[in-house]
Parts: structure tokens; C-alpha cells; sequence
């Protein structure tokens, strides 16, 4: 494909979503026009509620003037009808529900009706998309995907398609950097990504531990919070070995006390969570009773505390030494 440009000026997000709502505030910010398409009205009604939010936490914490914050809301456009969304677009990202199915009809789609010079990519965390993608659609195409909150996490992992061009690859990165994200392009589509992969395997012994253990939630967020987090935002994991002592890992490695069963299918806990009716925070109960207080509030209550840790972790970075490359 050859292109060297950086921005992209229209962009198309299809799906209203988690993640659909909160890129295209991020998008937005960036000085994009964005088209947010979804197909259901209510999906787009509680999408603009939700932007409106997350602007208004931006502000409340300095991160964006109040200027900045409608600038973005006028940028955004929700739209019902698809073609819309994709008239023009320069870039198409795909944030549309988990579900192989309804992903591979839109892509088919897509191979229509989407501008031929648009770059596709999709959000999505589990799913090989390039498998549901038609041949004609994969050079243009990538993975682009993020961790939410986007508008505050940095994150977002680049991976191409065994057809991708490498020049779509260069102009999202370029793309990315120059908004200040981080991304972290990896050499092929990994399943579960770097952080998701680690994550499932947290999750799976917390999980474990309350199934089988008995512990209560509180007593393993607080070993996670006051035990692993602050070493682990310093360092990673590697470089925290490193400190620790390498012959250390290696006796853990072969004296180990527990061995790790196989992977899980379900957990009685969530399970039983889950018949309850207890499915988190939008609930109001899930792990944790969220004593009535609205949805909203807690999560601009995670975004303000968020949005402290970075501005404190900017400053930590910015006055400590480059983490030397590995050998």
C-alpha cells in the first residue's frame, strides 16, 4: 500500500459498545470526525451519556478543558445506518460483540461497503479475526486493541493478519505514537495478546483461591493491591526477577509447592454470582456490594483515581532512567 501518512481525519467505529463509546471519545480528542455507528437506538442513546461522562471526568481532573471536551462531543456523529458510518471513512475499527458470527457478517460486509482505501481493524481481545475476514479484506486489515478505560490507558496492542501489509502496520503506529498512546506492535496476532494473557492467568488463581480456598475477594484484591501492584507498575515482572535474583526464580521453579491444575471452563463462585443476578458494577453487586450507588459515580470514582496514579506515574517515569534493553 505505500503510505506514509500519519493522521487519519475520518473514522468510522462500528459498535456502541464498552469500547466503542470510549474510542470514539479517544478518537475525538484526537481531532478526529467520528461516525459511531451502532444498530440499535438505545445502544447510541446510552453511548452519547457515557462520552459525556468520561469528558466530564477528563476535566474534572485537568486532563482536558472544558473546550477540548465539547470540541470532541461536536466531532463525534452516532449514526444507525452503516453506510453512513462508512461513507468516506479513512480508518474502520471494529468493536462490535465477541460473537464470530455477527463479526464475520459485518466484515463480509465490509468488504463492500467500506471506502477500498479505508484501513479495517478490529478490537477484538479473544478472537482471530482475520479467519472471519474475506480474502480481499486482510492486506488493509490489523488488530488494533485496547484496555479499558481507553481515554486513560495508554495501551493499545498492534498485530497484523498473515496478509497484512506492513505499511498498514507503520501508519497506525505512527498514528497512535503521535496521540501519545503506547502501542506495542507485535510481530504476529498472539492469542490473548501480552497483558490479557497474564491477566487470565490471575485471574484463573484468584478464581481458585475463592473457589477453593475459601478466601474472601477482599483478602486477595488486598494481597493483588499492597503485594504485587506497586512492584509490578515499577518494573513488570521480569525486571522485578531481575532485583530478586534470577537464582531465586530458578529454586522457585524447581522446589514449587504448588502445582497448578488445568485450566478452568467456569468457576462455582461466578456461577453462583451470576444466578444471582450479582453481574458487577452496572448491577450494582458482583464480588462486591456496591451498596446502591450509581453505576456512573463508581466509574468516574475509578477514572478520577486512575487518572491520579498516572499523573503520579509520569512523574516516577520522567525522573528515572531508561529501562535498559535486554540482552
Amino acid at each position: 500500500m505505500g503510505d506514509d501518512r500519519t493522521r487519519f481525519d475520518r473514522v468510522a467505529i462500528l459498535g456502541a459498545g464498552t469500547m466503542g463509546h470510549a474510542l470514539a471519545l479517544v478518537h475525538a480528542l484526537a481531532g478526529c470526525s467520528v461516525r459511531l455507528y451502532d444498530c440499535q437506538a438505545d445502544a447510541l442513546a446510552r453511548a452519547e451519556r457515557l462520552i459525556e461522562h468520561a469528558a466530564a471526568t477528563l476535566v474534572a481532573a485537568d486532563e482536558l478543558t472544558a473546550a477540548a471536551a465539547a470540541e470532541a462531543r461536536r466531532l463525534i456523529a452516532p449514526v444507525s445506518d452503516l453506510p453512513k458510518a462508512l461513507a468516506s471513512a479513512e480508518l474502520v475499527i471494529e468493536t462490535v460483540t465477541e460473537d464470530p458470527r455477527i463479526k464475520a457478517r459485518l466484515f463480509a460486509e465490509l468488504a463492500l461497503k467500506a471506502p477500498h482505501s479505508a484501513i479495517v481493524v478490529s478490537n477484538t481481545s479473544y478472537l482471530d479475526p482475520f479467519r472471519l475476514m474475506p480474502e480481499p479484506l486482510q492486506p488493509r486489515a490489523a488488530v488494533t486493541h485496547w484496555y479499558t478505560p481507553p481515554y486513560i490507558l495508554d495501551l493499545v496492542d498492534i498485530a497484523p493478519g498473515p496478509a497484512s501489509d506492513p505499511s498498514v502496520l507503520d501508519r497506525l503506529e505512527r498514528f497512535y505514537r503521535a496521540m501519545g498512546k503506547k502501542p506495542l506492535r507485535l510481530p504476529r496476532l498472539i492469542p490473548g495478546y501480552i497483558a490479557n494473557r497474564l491477566q487470565a492467568a490471575l485471574t484463573r488463581e484468584a478464581l481458585r483461591l475463592l473457589d477453593e480456598e475459601g478466601l474472601a475477594p477482599e483478602a486477595i484484591d488486598t494481597a493483588i493491591r499492597e503485594g504485587l501492584a506497586l512492584r509490578l507498575l515499577l518494573q513488570g515482572q521480569l525486571q522485578k526477577a531481575d532485583f530478586s535474583g534470577l537464582e531465586l526464580l530458578a529454586r522457585a521453579l524447581a522446589n514449587r509447592t504448588y502445582e497448578p491444575p488445568p485450566p478452568i471452563t467456569h468457576s462455582p463462585t461466578v456461577d453462583r454470582l451470576l444466578a444471582e443476578g450479582r453481574t458487577g458494577v452496572l448491577a450494582g453487586r458482583g464480588f462486591y456490594d456496591y451498596g446502591g450507588r450509581d453505576p456512573a459515580a463508581l466509574f468516574r470514582d475509578r477514572d478520577l483515581k486512575l487518572l491520579a496514579l498516572k499523573r503520579a506515574w509520569r512523574r516516577i517515569a520522567a525522573s528515572s532512567s531508561e529501562v535498559p534493553p535486554s540482552s
